[in-house]
């Protein structure tokens, strides 16, 4: 279903159901595939399906902001070019720093370090999802949690520099932008932090690699969530994404829930969805 006027779709949300037997969520990243399923991981939670208005704010970008919704849009173009984004090396020694001046011109902070980023390249006839074929995520997540996120900073900084950093506020930033082509195709859609009951809607998730443990939130539904996305986002606009905010005394949005999604006003003519999202964690003085 769409309103034709607004090009704002109902679309299906693919949210987090906590374990049946009560147990803490994990999620098993494997070593390889598992022979059978094609899967890279094993989850021990659900999912189900659920009906949602995704407004489009396309015209009306300033009634979101990082603070106040948990997200915020821009236009700024990389100075890369869309192959450019198909080399590893290039993206680290380029596409890194130019994140981190436009990270710190848009928030106004001091240090900005970015610990790893995923491109996505959507393939319709290919739907395994591996480290090495990242798809769009298709289901509602929050990347990190506030251990996890300070678990970054131990791991990612300096061990001297650690207590100052941790004694002042800081974020964990995701900055999204579409490659080459608009996103037209499973765009991204963004939950205001505002319709977010931040203690009851939310559940951790263990990410248990060989070497190490990570942790994001699950998400379950709540139908007073609000869901916006920017329709056809080009590849000179881009996303930032709070995933994390020190600062949680009910003043400023601690994260915000997102998923790709399948948007029914996508034209048929539309390419496949690729993007890419770098991770930083971000720190004021």
């Amino acid at each position: 279903m769409v309103n034709s006027a607004t090009n704002t779709p109902t679309a299906t949300l693919l949210y987090g159901v906590h374990p049946a037997d009560g147990s803490r969520a994990a999620v098993q990243v494997l070593l390889k595939p598992d022979p059978v399923t094609g899967e890279s991981y094993k989850k021990n939670y659900g999912f189900e399906e659920k009906t949602a208005v995704i407004e489009n704010v396309r015209g009306k970008e300033e009634s979101v902001s990082l603070d106040t919704t948990g997200f915020q849009f821009y236009k700024h173009p990389s100075k890369l070019s869309a192959d450019d984004f198909s080399d590893e090396t290039t993206v680290r020694n380029e596409y890194y720093p130019e994140s981190i001046d436009l990270i710190k011109k848009l928030t106004g902070a001091t240090r900005v370090v970015i610990f790893d980023h995923t491109i996505r390249r959507r393939t319709p006839d290919d739907k395994e999802d591996t480290p090495d074929k990242r798809q769009p995520v298709a289901q509602v997540h929050v990347d990190q949690t506030t251990p996890a996120s300070i678990a970054r900073v131990h791991r990612h900084l300096p061990a001297e520099d650690v207590p100052k950093l941790l004694a002042n506020r800081f974020q964990i930033i995701n900055l999204w932008r579409p490659i080459e082509h608009p996103a037209l195709d499973w765009p991204l859609a963004l939950c205001d932090y505002r319709s977010v009951d931040a203690k009851k809607d939310v559940f951790p998730v263990a990410l248990v690699y060989p070497d190490r443990e990570g942790e994001t939130f699950g998400v379950t539904y709540n139908e007073n969530h609000k869901w916006k996305y920017l329709r056809g986002m080009t590849p000179e606009e881009l996303v930032l994404i709070k995933c994390f905010d020190s600062v949680q005394d009910g003043s400023v949005a601690l994260f915000t829930p997102h998923t790709g999604f399948q948007d029914p006003t996508t034209p048929e003519e539309a390419q496949p969805r690729r993007s890419i999202e770098i991770r930083a964690l971000v720190f004021y003085d």
